[in-house]
């Protein structure tokens, strides 16, 4: 082992200090090598056991796993070309050992000989992991024969590189747009820090005036504030068009051609294992059972929220006195919220400052948890601006830790999200903690003064430590069923939308929110009119949500090769079945969308929604309770946030609720009448 590669070492954190972008490939070839001759070894195994058979394959997962997160960390956080071409190098590396791994008939005999033989002494977390390799393996083709079995591995190697390559394109279409400003009343209702940077970019630039990039802070600020239609307009555009044949930047980065690739590729990996499309192969390890039941759950959604999504747009084209175009729908409800309940997003930046916000939520999980978070001096990172917490229980012992990256910066991902750092592992050979990466893109603070949130902000902060909290608060030590992972993909995003709802709570505001400067607590009338504007609008972004859950359902349901993706004919249908806002016909937002088409979320976009009326429920429970109280939180970590994927996502919900899960707290929660 090269321990002069920071990749290799097997520190408790990665090496940042020492990652540098010719280290990738090296110690990713170097750890397949020694990781295939270990499976080759087991492979001979002649009496699998859990501990000698299944154990090992798990701390060569975890250690892999371990080199391979910085890499693709970096390569979201930190982007660059030397990075990147390394980072792409070691995909068709990883897939094809991913793919071999996946197709050995003597691991899958293995396992099938583990759960025949020592199945009944097993405990429940070892039962679900071996249940889980079973299926994936059969997932994965292991009982194709030879040809198949390798263009079933040609196809997951091709659908590897497409999802990197639309994830690249979406980025280089968003960095390589900029909008050059120098009549300063187009920028009006624009805050400071949005200006100052602009014009500091300008500067950098040579330029007079400023000069506004495509990142999505400036993208969220000017369809929301600024007073000018036609600067709305041209973002709006640009966010909605990049990576298409209808954006403002060059050619070569246009998704069109990736996304017929990804769904032709995707579809013929479904007909390889016998499945009739996509969605039901997505299915297969998921809460969900069958295509007719995702989308009966979406149009009952839909059916549920149109009559208040139509009320929302009538409000709204009302108080503008005109038809709406989809730049100025954003504007007028900010505005009508203003009007309505006398608050406004940017009022509330002044009251959310970073470091007091992250007080608050570490107060909560504190409270509801028994836990307490401390920053740690010393630790490595890749930019100044990241800081990093341990997580210790009520004894006193470290469980866990996280880095928090909270600014949008050039050449990172737009976006929030949790990633996994380091799996919680405990087998025969020792053991880890977990530590998650928490990612956000919020405005950076003016010089000399702390990053101020909008309140939208803080709800996302508040998701992605709810993400947080389900990998480091894990119980279970088998790096494949631990934290977030094994967990049924349409329940994954319970406990960071139950964590939202702290964002809602009128005492955990006031805990939040004094004034920057003078320390001002943010008045109780404003807190009450800050709850009111939880369901205002809630119409429109329930039919939104569905739209988009429907349009990738059907997509990957119906894809027929002789015909094509039909990308913008399906979304047009369902435009037409549940949208109520007019989208101008250059819209693209297909080509943009990595959620589906990058980022994991194939045929799975419904179960934001279907977490939704999870998470709804779960917090119905404490609401009956009390929100702090001790008894229900310590059930709902019991049941749902250590348990990783050790248990059935519903016997797991079930466990915690006494009961199904039921819509109506959610259709209560927004406002919108069953």
């Amino acid at each position: 082992m090269d321990t002069s590669n920071p990749l290799l070492r097997e520190l408790p954190l990665p090496a940042f200090q020492d990652i540098r972008p010719e280290h990738v490939e090296p110690a990713i070839r170097e750890l397949l090598t020694e990781s295939r001759a270990r499976i080759a070894q087991i492979e001979q195994i002649a009496a699998p056991t859990f501990q000698n058979f299944v154990e090992p394959l798990e701390d060569l997962q975890h250690r892999l796993a371990r080199a391979w997160s910085p890499v693709g960390h970096l390569n979201g956080v930190m982007n660059s070309d030397a990075l990147r071409e390394q980072y792409n190098a070691c995909l068709p590396l990883l897939s094809d050992y991913g793919t071999d791994i996946a197709q050995s008939e003597p691991l899958y005999r293995a396992y099938k000989t583990v759960k025949s033989l020592e199945g009944a002494r097993l405990d429940t977390a070892q039962r679900m992991l071996v249940d889980h390799a079973l299926r994936d393996f059969e997932l994965a083709g292991v009982a194709l024969d030879g040809a198949k079995k390798e263009r079933f591995k040609a196809v997951m190697l091709e659908l590897s590189s497409l999802g990197a390559k639309f994830e690249e394109n979406v980025l280089d279409a968003t960095n390589a747009f900029s909008h050059e400003v120098t009549d300063e009343k187009l920028l009006e209702g624009l805050n400071a820090t949005i200006l100052e940077q602009a014009r500091e970019r300008a500067v950098a630039a040579g330029k007079d005036g400023w000069l506004l990039g495509l990142d999505q802070p400036t993208y969220v600020a000017i369809v929301t504030d600024a007073k000018s239609p036609e600067l709305r307009q041209a973002f709006y555009r640009a966010w909605s068009t990049r990576a298409s044949d209808q954006g403002p930047t060059p050619a070569r980065f246009d998704n069109t051609q990736v996304m017929e690739d990804l769904l032709r590729l995707r579809h013929e990996t479904a007909q390889l294992l016998g499945f009739p499309n996509y969605a039901a192969y997505a299915l297969a390890t998921r809460m969900a059972k069958s295509v007719d039941e995702v989308l009966a759950f979406l149009r009952k959604l839909a059916v549920a929220a149109r009559p208040a999504a139509l009320r929302d747009l009538a409000e709204l084209e009302e108080f503008a006195g005109r038809k709406l175009d989809a730049w100025d729908v954003t504007y007028y409800s900010e505005r009508l919220q203003e009007e309505r309940y006398s608050i406004s997003q940017e009022e509330l930046r002044e009251y959310f400052a970073l470091p007091r916000v992250l007080e608050g939520l570490f107060g909560v999980i504190e409270r509801l948890f028994l836990v307490k978070i401390r920053m740690r001096e010393g630790v490595a990172v890749w930019h100044a601006d990241v800081r990093y917490y341990d997580i210790f229980d009520a004894q006193g012992t470290l469980i866990g830790g996280f880095y928090l990256d909270p600014y949008a910066r050039p050449h990172k991902r737009s976006g929030a999200w949790m990633d996994d750092c380091v799996g919680r592992k405990d087998t025969a050979s020792g053991s880890a903690l977990p530590v998650a990466y928490l990612v956000l893109n919020a405005l950076p603070g003016a010089a000399g003064k702390p990053a101020l949130l909008t309140h939208d902000d803080v709800v996302t902060l508040f998701h992605e430590f709810g993400h947080g909290l389900h990998h480091m608060l894990t119980r279970v030590g088998y790096p494949s069923i631990s934290g977030i992972n094994g967990v049924s993909w349409d329940a994954v995003e319970l406990p960071s939308q139950f964590m939202e709802n702290y964002a809602w709570d009128p005492e955990v505001i006031a805990q939040l929110a004094t004034h920057h400067e003078t320390g001002a607590p943010l008045p109780a009338e404003k807190i009450q009119q800050l709850m009111r504007t939880r369901s205002f609008q809630a119409g429109l972004a329930t039919l939104r949500q569905v739209e988009f859950a429907l349009f990738d359902f059907r997509l990957h349901a119906e894809f027929d090769p002789a015909r094509g993706g039909r990308v913008h004919e399906i979304l047009a249908e369902v435009r037409k079945e549940v949208a109520v806002i007019r989208i101008p016909e250059w819209n693209r937002y297909p080509n943009n969308f990595g959620h589906i088409f990058a980022g994991g979320y194939a045929a799975g976009y419904y179960s934001y929604k279907w977490a939704e009326v999870l998470a709804a429920d779960a917090f119905a429970a404490f609401k009956e309770t009390g929100v702090f109280n001790p008894e229900t939180a310590k059930r709902f970590l019991d049941s749902i946030l250590s348990r990783g994927g050790s248990r059935d996502a519903l016997e797991a919900f079930i466990e915690f609720r006494g009961r199904a899960p039921d819509i109506t707290p959610l259709l209560q929660l927004h406002g919108i009448a069953a």
